[in-house]
């Protein structure tokens, strides 16, 4: 009895021990996750810095120094700010090749007295391997997504050596994150680990010394960790749910403010650190285009290769346009290293259909309060570049941290974006059914309100949703928000370029198509007059060139107008009275203007509909020109003092009748008071026979049948008027 009794004394002895000797296991976990559980103080500060992968040359150089920066700008305080170290790979290249020298040299900062005054947190939202592992475990906490692995430090190196153990097991002593025998088998593959279980708790031994362990202890379990012959590698799970070894899991910055109870502003990086923004303004106005977008890549690299600015603003006010042209800027805007540079996007009015893909590449958005975002733009989205197009927002979403549905919704509305709450923590997120799914544990996402989406949102409602961080009403509020200490340096074309912009604006384009519709008219109706045939010619060729660079026109509208031009006149000089070359000609010039003034050829959604309007004024001020010039030369312009003499006058009575003796071919004024017939019909015109002549007359103004007697009562040059003898009228 006894002795069953020492038993049963010695399990719960044994038990009580491996829970409060877990060490980085067990006991760890749970003490962490009841940090995670209480409210963080609200004088901890967060400060992200990101560790980009792999660490070689002076990646660990420059690390250091801008932690230096931090440290000795921090204010005094009792409490240790956190600085999150986010450890991420460039695209292309392997995580897997940092440098044992750089990488130690890094790891040892970190874990020296000179970082003592902040609380280091590694976060790894995707793969950590190589020696880039030695600054994670330099680190006093790890954070990771749960589908990451951290481990195989070893994997590029043909030969372990004793100083790469020493450097491992220097650093693991130190911090004691992860247990020096684990660190060494995710080091060296020939290293056997095992966990033991001990009346003292959970230790984690390598297998050579298990032997030693088992004579100085009671061992109760043993476990392998990892597989023989294999450098250790860990998931996000395993560490933080079999070993303890990460105090969180967290898939995304979002996740992560909420495990360290942080707001989330606070974990974007600070190109500054605290100090003075030197920055930039660029507008993206009307249209996008592929010329537009070759000057804003141009002008944004000349202005960082200089290391001029840390601050870079895009101020958009544009309904779309290129969907591959704003992929392409949002791709370059994306690929910006935002430890080196914040990009803001600020829409100001509107940011349709593709303009919204770039303000979705910038770090944060501001807009003001009435500002459209997204919903259906300049130019409908085909079907065919839906695919494309949904690639181009998952990934720069993806380089961004941030959740795609929404950014997608707002370029594809046959897609349904709900608000989620996660169980438990409140946390909201805005997914679709499909990336909801690919969550790493979906049901604890409960499903919410449908957000429309259909005709954009409203800046109001993207700062409510938290897409939008700030809201501003005009450039002087948004340096406010930011504290800008001096004005954004404005980026804008050369004069060339602005001139094109103005002259593209509704009322100047409506302007130069009312004064070359007025002189072209002038031109066609007296023309002796050259100075008007001149300024329609330049007037129509400023607009389309105008329209041309802003990337409304192109060869086709051109092509039209010119083909309308020519056919007119093949109307009036070569086949009068055809009608066809004339009406289709007119055809052709009015289709062309208005295709010139917008992006789309016939309307297919609201936008369109709306600036429909816009571009039939265009015709419609083409049309008062031509108007006014008829209503102006018949009354005004022939009597004005100067223009008088660049026109023929307009001749009297008197004057048309002696022009018409002199210009008549035949002389008939002996006709006059003679009577004859009428051989046809006189439909006003027709023949008539006097004695031996036969002569084309003109009835003064009477229809007649053929054979009235009839008399001619006035003859003007080679032009006879006649009338019925009394009695002969039929």
């Amino acid at each position: 009895m006894a002795r069953r009794i020492d038993q049963r004394w010695l399990g719960v002895a044994v038990v009580w021990a491996g829970l409060w000797a877990a060490g980085p296991g067990l006991r760890a976990g749970e003490s962490r996750a009841a940090d995670a559980k209480a409210p963080a103080p609200a004088a901890v500060r967060a400060h992200l810095l990101p560790v980009t992968l792999p660490i070689t040359g002076s990646v660990d150089q420059h690390v250091k120094r801008r932690i230096d920066q931090l440290l000795g700008e921090l204010p005094a305080s009792d409490a240790r700010p956190l600085l999150i170290l986010e450890f991420r790979s460039r695209s292309g290249q392997a995580e897997e090749a940092s440098e044992f020298e750089r990488c130690l040299s890094l790891a040892r900062y970190l874990a020296s007295d000179r970082v003592a005054a902040v609380r280091t947190i590694a976060y790894l939202p995707n793969n950590v391997k190589g020696h880039a592992v030695l600054a994670v475990l330099a680190c006093e906490e790890i954070v990771i997504a749960p589908d990451a692995v951290l481990g195989d430090a070893g994997v590029k190196e043909s030969h372990i050596d004793a100083t790469m153990r020493r450097g491992y097991t220097e650093i693991a002593e130190r911090r004691r994150t992860i247990p020096v025998a684990v660190a060494l088998g995710m080091l060296d593959k020939e290293v056997i680990v095992h966990k033991v279980q001990t009346l003292d708790g959970v230790r984690y031994v390598l297998g050579s010394d298990l032997d030693a362990l088992k004579r100085s202890t009671t061992v109760s379990a043993v476990e392998s960790v990892g597989q023989p012959g294999d450098t250790g590698q860990f998931t996000g799970r395993d560490l933080r749910l079999r070993y303890g070894f990460a105090s969180h899991l967290a898939g995304d910055r979002g996740e992560l403010a909420a495990a360290l109870q942080v707001a989330p502003q606070s974990l974007e990086e600070d190109p500054s650190l605290g100090g003075a923004w030197s920055g930039m303004r660029i507008a993206i106005t009307g249209p996008i285009h592929h010329k537009s977008v070759n000057w804003i890549e141009r002008s944004i690299r000349q202005q960082l290769a200089g290391g001029r600015i840390n601050f870079l603003c895009i101020a958009i006010d544009s309904p779309g346009g290129s969907v591959t042209d704003s992929i392409r800027l949002a791709n370059y805007l994306a690929s910006l290293d935002p430890s080196e540079v914040r990009t803001v996007a600020y829409v100001v009015s509107e940011a349709r259909a593709d303009a919204a893909l770039i303000a979705l590449a910038c770090d944060q958005l501001v807009m003001a309060d009435e500002a459209i975002l997204g919903g259906p733009g300049a130019v409908e989205i085909e079907e065919s570049q839906l695919p494309e197009l949904r690639r181009a927002v998952r990934a720069i979403a993806e380089s961004k941290q941030r959740d795609w549905s929404l950014w997608v919704a707002l370029l594809d509305p046959a897609l349904t974006v709900h608000r989620y709450t996660r169980e438990g923590t409140g946390l909201v997120r805005l997914f679709s059914d499909e990336e909801v799914a690919q969550q790493s544990d979906p049901d604890v996402w409960h499903r919410g309100e449908v957000v429309g989406t259909q005709g954009g949102i409203t800046g109001s409602l993207a700062e409510q949703l938290t897409v939008a961080r700030f809201l501003a009403s005009d450039l002087e509020e948004f340096e406010e928000l930011y504290h800008l200490e001096e004005r954004l340096q404005v980026i804008q074309p050369n004069w060339a370029h602005l001139l094109v912009e103005r002259l593209a604006t509704p009322q100047i384009a409506g302007l130069l198509l009312f004064v070359a519709w007025f002189a072209l008219l002038v031109e066609l109706s007296h023309p002796g007059l050259s100075v008007a045939g001149f300024v329609s010619m330049l007037c129509f060729m400023v607009y389309f060139w105008s329209q041309f660079l802003h990337g409304t026109a192109g060869w086709l509208e051109i092509l039209l107008f010119g083909a309308g031009i020519i056919s007119v006149a093949l109307e009036i000089f070569v086949m009068p009275g055809s009608a066809v070359f004339g009406f289709g000609g007119g055809l052709l010039i009015i289709v062309s203007i208005v295709l010139a003034s917008q992006t789309f050829i016939i309307p297919r959604n609201t936008y369109q509909l709306e600036q429909l309007p816009g571009s039939l004024m265009m015709v419609a001020a083409g049309g008062a020109g031509a108007f006014v010039s008829l209503v102006v030369m018949r009354r005004y312009l022939a009597e004005a003092p100067i223009l008088k003499r660049l026109m023929l006058a307009t001749p009297g009575d008197d004057d048309t009748d002696d022009l018409s003796q002199r210009e008549a071919l035949v002389d008939y004024r002996y006709l006059n008071g003679k009577r004859g017939r009428a051989t046809t019909p006189l439909v006003p015109a027709g023949k008539a026979q006097f004695g031996d002549d036969v002569v084309d007359v003109i009835s003064d103004g009477e229809l007649l049948a053929r054979g009235t007697d009839i008399s001619v009562v006035k003859v003007l040059g080679n032009q006879v008027y006649v009338q019925a003898i009394d009695g002969e009228r039929g």
